[in-house]
């Protein structure tokens, strides 16, 4: 008997939906690690660079056309997670959609840069932010003790791994919605009268840099994706966990600047330039506007949390990209794990390189790097989706919603990356390094899968 198109398809997420019942993530879980892996300290710090040349229109704009363009994306990823219901994120996409050797590059940016290096920024945030109310130290010792105590929690098991997780993201939650009370019953819900510190030469380039670091700010739309086989129904849940959970974020994020910048004026929000010195946000300064000293204390807390969740959840799903690769004999086999436990080994790794970056790298050449790299792959994925109707006859046909979400989130991509190229030159010739690294050990790998 001839299998059809469909028919292949549907046997083979009939394997993988059997691969899936010994899952330990269902549909809350997964919306808690999107949430979890989104949310960060960016989103009080981003409208106070944008205010020096932008108004407080045009900075909600930039916040709400960045929330289409992460949904747009998370629609993008949710379609390309019921065509191929594995995790591996965009290692598994790319290799499936466009070549091995392009999803092969983007697991190792995934190792080097995706996930360790946000892991690194977000650790030290908590340490220097935690270490801003309870008294001086070393932010990167505080940084890799807290980095080494997630990684035992994460390789230990399944379900200790599932409930730090859970246990933070209900933290993260409850904090972001105490600040947005806060906020509006207490703050100025006027429009804002202030002007931009400057008046650029041009509006398009400060909008776009503002728009690439609003979109760093949303990144992590795509976590469920990473450990899709960890999900008990991964065709349905991993889907609706990217969708609602960016949802979720996107409805926060704009109650965020709202509050930010109905509240504080371009001068006074000039303290994020001395951010990396005084960890100060302009959420500590509406906090301390309405509760004192008591109140930037309280946010020193409350972000000290937010980045330990996000730090918990890079260390969860990034392994199972390094498992995938294993899996394909892409890295050593003690990486993949064994069945019904984590990828221990994996946990590990992820845990170590990120307490080297922390030593061999500053915070900002960190995020200047990273922003540029998630971007890229991310709307690789989307074109991608292009090709399967030609050349992926194996799998269903993409849906037009799903195409059309796709267009244009790699159209406003390139757009995006276009303008960082432009004002951070040094990106370029550091993708170009990585890249060319990247695909002289694909080629060096013996071929182990099938």
């Amino acid at each position: 008997m001839t299998r059809t198109r469909g028919n292949v398809a549907s046997e083979e997420s009939d394997s993988y939906a059997a691969e899936s019942e010994t899952g330990f993530l269902d549909l809350g879980s997964g919306v808690g690690l999107v949430v979890a892996n989104m949310v960060g300290a960016g989103v009080f710090l981003s409208a106070g660079f944008m205010a020096q040349e932008l108004s407080a229109a045009w900075i909600l704009a930039a916040w709400g056309i960045g929330a289409f363009l992460a949904m747009a994306g998370a629609r993008t990823y949710a379609e390309a997670a019921l065509l191929i219901p594995r995790s591996g994120g965009e290692y598994r996409y790319l290799s499936e959609l466009l070549h091995p050797a392009v999803g092969y590059l983007a697991g190792w940016a995934s190792l080097l840069v995706g996930f360790s290096a946000p892991m690194a920024i977000s650790a030290f945030g908590a340490a220097a932010f935690a270490f801003a109310v309870f008294g001086h130290g070393d932010a990167r010792l505080g940084a890799a003790a807290l980095i080494a105590v997630l990684t035992l929690f994460h390789a230990v098991g399944f379900r200790t791994s599932k409930w730090t997780q859970n246990g933070l993201v209900v933290i993260k939650g409850l904090l972001i919605l105490a600040f947005v009370a806060l906020g509006l019953s207490l703050g100025d819900n006027q429009w804002p009268s202030w002007t931009p510190a400057s008046d650029p030469s041009s509006f398009a380039l400060p909008f776009a840099t503002g728009l690439f670091f609003v979109a760093y700010a949303f990144s992590g739309w795509n976590a469920a994706a990473y450990a899709a086989e960890e999900f008990r129904a991964p065709r349905r849940d991993v889907p609706r966990a990217m969708l609602i959970g960016c949802a979720l974020v996107g409805i926060a994020y704009l109650l965020v600047n709202w509050i930010l910048v109905a509240n504080i004026n371009p001068e006074r929000a000039r303290i994020v330039f001395e951010y990396e010195e005084a960890r100060v946000t302009l959420g500590h300064l509406v906090a301390k506007d309405f509760l004192g000293d008591a109140g930037s204390n309280v946010m020193s807390i409350g972000i000290a949390a937010i980045m330990i969740s996000s730090t918990s959840a890079m260390l969860l799903v990034g392994p199972r990209v390094y498992a995938e690769m294993a899996r394909d004999g892409f890295l050593p086999s003690l990486l993949r794990g064994k069945p019904g436990a984590p990828p221990r080994a994996s946990v590990i790794l992820q845990g170590t390189l990120a307490i080297a970056l922390l030593y061999l790298h500053t915070i900002g050449e960190l995020l200047r790097n990273v922003a540029g790299i998630l971007v890229l792959f991310s709307a690789l994925v989307a074109v991608g989706l292009f090709r399967v109707r030609r050349y992926k006859p194996n799998l269903q046909n993409p849906r037009p919603p799903a195409l059309i979400a796709a267009a244009i989130y790699a159209g406003s991509s390139v757009w995006m990356l276009y303008n960082a190229f432009k004002t951070q030159t040094g990106l370029i010739p550091w993708i170009a390094a990585a890249s060319g690294a990247a695909l002289l050990a694909y080629v060096l790998t013996p071929k182990k899968a099938s």
